[in-house]
């Protein structure tokens, strides 16, 4: 990969990294627990909260459009940085547009969150490229760590901190700071480096659709990679996904749940994700995806442990922080793995169809996950959600053969058939 020698040096770089984690963080939970608790203040029939749910469809649907952020170059800025600096005013304007319109105005609601939604996944797919593109080879894993804590870290203001903040000042007014608060994202959009990977833009639409998907087929092992995307993370899904409900039928408290869940487990994660990224400079991916993944599945014996021993506190605190501290490293390591993947011709559009794989296999691993926890009990259920982990780290053996379809340096782009156009 192909980084401008007139960046400011690869600390600027790892910031700014770690400054969009924290821009594409901060919008995400706006739609969702806040407005709830927005709405529920308001006193909003709980069907109608329900419903509102459907606003954040844009992130399931990102990669439908990701291909116009690969093909078209704003007038400013570049292709990348002029992305973002579009997506984060127009992200920034849709939430203080939710904060004039209020709960008071449910259809204008739903219009402007709908818009939020829309111009933070679009952030995302942005924001995603340009880290794929920016950082040498040795730096994925460590980028992807920061990243993901940055992206925490942003989570957390809008998700907690806003409930926090509620409670003092009015709603309107906690959206209209978050909506400020997406000025960090656009002054580091402004001062960081513009990458440059040494590749033309797809030449037409058909090619920025097109192309990604057949260049990546066409790779050594395609199918076996896709597989193991689609299965990588699915043991901490289903012990992700079935968590709260899990701590209930023990007889924790909703406090305490939060308290360890959102607040030990949050700062665990952040940790898992900066060390895992750190570590990963010094194993290399493949070695980093072996070590981790093996960690996240054990992670689920704590579970078991808890399961059988009842409502012990002290082994609750441990369990979710082992947990948490193991999908963190694991998943430095998975967004550095999906990184290489990336032709950065295409990066914008195959970063966004790899991780909606990915999106897809956690959705399938919880689904069924309350039929089997019924099934099974609890015991027997977080080592179903151990031993399911035994395939996708079988797949890892196959990663020497993967290899050459890694995207260490983009290769050339051919001139495009009249057919091709």
């Amino acid at each position: 990969m192909t980084v401008s020698k007139a960046s400011p040096g690869r600390g600027g770089a790892l910031a700014a990294v770690f400054l969009l984690g924290f821009s594409s963080g901060l919008p995400f939970a706006l739609t969702a627990g806040p407005m709830q608790a927005w709405m529920t203040r308001g006193g909003i029939d709980v069907a109608v909260i329900g419903a509102m749910a459907a606003v954040t469809l844009p992130y399931s649907l990102k990669f439908l459009w990701s291909p116009l952020m690969d093909r078209f170059v704003p007038p400013l800025l570049g292709r990348r940085r002029g992305w973002m600096i579009l997506c984060q005013f127009a992200a920034a304007g849709a939430i203080a547009a939710m904060a004039a319109v209020g709960v008071g105005n449910l259809w204008a609601l739903a219009v402007t969150a709908s818009l939020v939604a829309f111009f933070s996944a679009s952030q995302d797919i942005v924001i995603d490229a340009y880290r794929t593109e920016i950082l040498a080879p040795h730096e994925l894993g460590l980028g992807a760590g920061l990243a993901t804590s940055g992206y925490r870290i942003g989570l957390l203001c809008s998700a907690s901190l806003s409930m926090v903040a509620a409670a003092h000042i009015p709603w309107p007014v906690v959206y209209m700071l978050m909506a400020a608060g997406m000025l960090v994202g656009v002054v580091t959009t402004l001062s960081a480096p513009e990458p440059a990977v040494g590749v033309r833009p797809p030449a037409t639409l058909r090619e920025a659709v097109v192309r990604p998907l057949v260049e990546f087929l066409r790779r050594r092992g395609a199918g076996e990679i896709l597989a193991f995307i689609l299965i990588y993370k699915c043991d901490a899904a289903m012990v992700a996904g079935m968590m709260t409900r899990f701590m209930l039928d023990l007889g924790f408290l909703e406090d305490q749940i939060g308290l360890v869940s959102q607040g030990l487990g949050l700062g665990a994660t952040i940790v898992g994700a900066t060390l895992g990224g750190a570590v990963i400079t010094r194993l290399g991916i493949r070695r980093a995806l072996w070590s981790f993944g093996l960690l996240q599945a054990m992670a689920g014996i704590s579970f078991t442990a808890l399961a059988l021993a009842g409502r012990n506190v002290g082994m609750m605190v441990a369990a979710i922080l082992v947990e948490n501290l193991c999908a963190g490293m694991a998943t430095a390591a998975f967004i550095g793995f999906i990184m290489s993947l990336c032709d950065k011709r295409f990066t914008a559009t195959q970063f966004a169809l790899l991780t909606s794989l990915m999106a897809l296999g956690r959705t399938g691993a919880q689904v069924p996950s309350g039929w089997l926890a019924r099934q099974i009990g609890w015991p027997g259920f977080f080592l179903v959600a151990t031993v399911i982990a035994a395939p996708s780290l079988l797949l890892l053996t196959r990663y020497r053969t993967w290899e050459g379809a890694l995207q260490d340096s983009p290769r050339p782009l051919e001139t495009p058939t009249r057919s091709q156009e």
